[in-house]
């Protein structure tokens, strides 16, 4: 209480009298502070209840003032004097000492609010970065201290200093071995970790002296005559103080640290949320900082990867062995910098929902990350994604036989295919789903990549639900803009276009396509290849893979520019009218099937054509040609999308003569899908009804794609 009264005593006092030089009320403040030191005798006592806090205040006031009253980027008397007096040295040495109590926090303060209130580029000078640098190694070093809040201010702002000017991070990768020299680390430990080190010079372009705890108040004898008695006093006063020296790394690292990312690193980790977020954005601003040196350092001689990485996996690990996909589907959209789920205050809360939306919001912190970090940084962190988290967490999940695990891992690798925006992480993720392999697929492939492999089989599963949720995954990989996802799934085996064989058309045969048939359609029975519509007669994988003809030189090149109309009369003319319903029901068509597909998910079959209108979408001739030009010549052995659909609609329509009232059944059921009508008692053939009505809407669609993308291709 007495000393608040005599602070503003003081304060009343100086007020009063008359204004001193800016540099005499400056050196007035920092000589009270000394003066503390060199006369008290009890050091226990709270730092608050000193005038150290008033002193240091005012001292920032005076150096901003003394800012605004000169040129800009000129430098001043006071600046001059702490600089020169290294009054930042001093103060760092007596927040390490946390003396009195509580000036640590005192002292991240004064940091903080000179860099981030002094417009003047400080760091440049040796007498503020060495110091600066010192102070970034005693933030993050326990949690949940009382200083955590000042430690990431204070962070964050020397963040924040170096990204507007990246070439200030160099004064921040320090050459361990020298701080390691300069603490009395044996010769030999040295000597030892220099075998195989090329170079051990730092790329900061700036001679660092070796740090010295001697004089902890930066005084060096070289001082100027006119120094004051009393600051020789001070650097006695301060070596009688316990300042330990901080524990190094058990680990001596060969080139560089970083102690500003190792220092982020510790503070993400604190059980304070806003300060784990500071200390992430902290990271999020270094990785994006273009300078070579420290993105090299920032991935090879910190922890950043292997934390990224263990925390995804510790946070996929501890998700539920099952959860519902359709709600892994619907949770909210993920933000990384807002988790702050309630699971009290969520109405639509099940079981693992806490879990997920920290798996899915640390997935997104990678995914940001990666997008703004520096080029190499970036490859480096998802690289470490890839092999430490897809390869060495998820891919055992998917490879697993358990329908439930297949089904919850195929959910959540559906989920940040979706979620993920970074071309980089995007890269890593096709590679691991699908291998890095464009040469065409033959069977000795597959073992080279089993996952791909596994995730097609899986397409057809036993489980609808895996099969469904197999081919959502592929269709929104294929909705990604990466090159390689396209190619390694499809354009690989139709490169050479070995499924076709070159003829002319005869007149005969062009009647009988211009009507809805390919030529040679009344011998598809005949063909092995058709004979999948029979469950005994199923072909695996391998069968097909085999099945694929030799490659055959000097094929034509086709523009994929058939007659628009007789391609799109051609598919919609394959359902026969009888077998028709979409002419009954105004306002009806493909994708609103679509949309309530993905509302229940229903039918594999609509999944299923979704993901070939996806591939028929895209805009080259080899694609366009094998799944929408109904006029080409098949290779022997081979089937296009075109002569599956015929075969598929001859099947059909022996089918449907077996059900009675077939077209009023038909209406029913389409009208039913609708939600035009309401539920009522179960239709028999409902699959085969349902069934007739996707293959209408899909050829529909078809027919749609070939016209849009005609009048794309034609127009300039």
């Amino acid at each position: 209480m007495f000393s608040k009264f005599t602070s503003i005593l003081q304060h009343a006092v100086e007020a009063l009298a008359p204004s001193l030089p800016l540099q005499e009320d400056f050196v007035y403040h920092w000589k009270a502070i000394t003066h503390y030191y060199i006369e008290t005798s009890d050091d226990k006592a709270p730092v608050t209840d000193t005038n150290i806090p008033s002193h240091l205040e005012q001292m920032l006031d005076i150096l901003v003032q003394e800012e605004n009253e000169r040129e800009s980027g000129e430098t001043g008397p006071c600046m001059e004097y702490l600089l020169h007096h290294k009054i930042l040295e001093t103060l760092y040495t007596l927040g390490k000492a946390d003396c009195p109590p509580g000036m640590k926090q005192q002292v991240l303060v004064f940091y903080t609010k000179l860099l981030g209130r002094i417009r003047q580029p400080l760091l440049p000078h040796i007498n503020v970065h060495r110091p600066v640098q010192k102070l970034i190694r005693l933030c993050g070093e326990v949690l949940a201290t009382p200083t955590e809040n000042e430690e990431i201010q204070f962070l964050c702002i020397v963040c924040a200093k170096l990204k507007q000017d990246p070439y200030l991070v160099n004064f921040f990768l320090e050459n361990k071995l020298k701080s390691l020299a300069s603490k009395g680390v044996p010769n030999v430990i040295l000597e030892d970790t220099l075998k195989g080190q090329d170079s051990l010079s730092t790329d900061t372009g700036q001679s660092h002296q070796p740090e010295e705890l001697a004089g902890a108040a930066g005084m060096e004898q070289t001082e100027s005559e006119d120094e004051p008695p009393q600051m020789d006093d001070l650097s006695t006063s301060l070596d009688n103080l316990s300042v330990s020296s901080l524990p190094e790394a058990s680990v001596v690292r060969p080139n560089q640290d970083y102690n500003l990312v190792n220092s982020l690193l510790n503070l993400t980790r604190s059980p304070d949320g806003r300060i784990a977020v500071k200390a992430c954005e902290g990271l999020m601003l270094l990785v994006s900082l273009p300078e070579p040196a420290a993105a090299k350092c920032l991935t090879q001689s910190t922890c950043l990867c292997e934390l990224l990485t263990d925390r995804l996996a510790s946070l996929y690990k501890a998700l539920p062995q099952s959860v519902d996909p359709l709600d892994i589907e619907t949770v909210e959209a993920i933000n990384w910098g807002l988790d702050s789920y309630s699971h009290k205050e969520d109405a639509s809360a099940f079981p693992g929902k806490r879990a997920l939306i920290s798996f899915l919001s640390w997935f997104d912190y990678c995914d940001q990350l990666i997008k703004e970090a520096q080029k190499t940084a970036a490859v480096a962190l998802a690289k470490a994604v890839h092999e430490r988290f897809f390869i060495g967490v998820m891919e055992p999940q998917l490879m697993q036989t358990s329908e439930m695990g297949i089904l919850t891992s195929t959910a959540l690798l559906h989920r940040i295919v979706r979620q993920v925006t970074s071309d980089v992480l995007l890269q890593e993720m096709v590679f691991f789903i699908l291998g890095e392999q464009r040469e065409p697929e033959t069977l000795a492939e597959i073992s080279r990549h089993p996952l791909r492999h596994r995730l097609i089989e899986h397409c057809d599963h036993i489980s609808d639900e895996i099969s469904i949720m197999t081919l959502r995954m592929f269709e929104h990989l294929l909705q990604k803009p990466n090159e390689h996802i396209l190619y390694n799934l499809v354009l690989r085996n139709l490169e050479e276009r070995n499924y076709t064989e070159y003829k002319p058309l005869c007149p005969e045969d062009k009647d009988v396509v211009e009507n809805g048939l390919i030529a040679g359609a009344v011998d598809l029975e005949e063909d092995p290849l058709f004979t999948d519509i029979s469950p005994e007669n199923t072909l695996s994988n391998q069968e097909w893979l085999s099945s694929s003809p030799p490659a055959t030189p000097d094929h034509p090149k086709n523009d994929g520019k058939t007659e628009v109309h007789k391609i799109v009369n051609s598919f919609l003319c394959l359902v026969p009218d009888e077998a028709k319903s979409s002419y009954h029901v105004e306002g009806t068509g493909y994708d609103t099937y679509l949309r309530d597909a993905h509302r229940q998910p229903y039918d594999v079959n609509l999944q299923v054509t979704s993901v070939l209108s996806r591939l028929s979408l895209f805009p080259h001739p080899h694609i366009h040609e094998y799944l929408l030009d109904p006029y080409v010549n098949l290779a022997s052995g081979c089937r296009s999308l075109f002569s599956v659909i015929v075969r598929v609609v001859g099947d059909l329509m022996l089918r449907i003569q077996r059900i009675q009232d077939f077209t009023p059944k038909l209406l029913l059921v389409r009208k039913r899908l609708l939600g035009l009508e309401p539920e009522g008692p179960i239709i028999d053939h409902i699959t085969l009804l349902e069934g007739v009505i996707v293959l209408e809407e899909f050829c529909k669609e078809l027919a749609a794609i070939a016209f849009v993308k005609y009048h794309a291709s034609s127009t300039p």
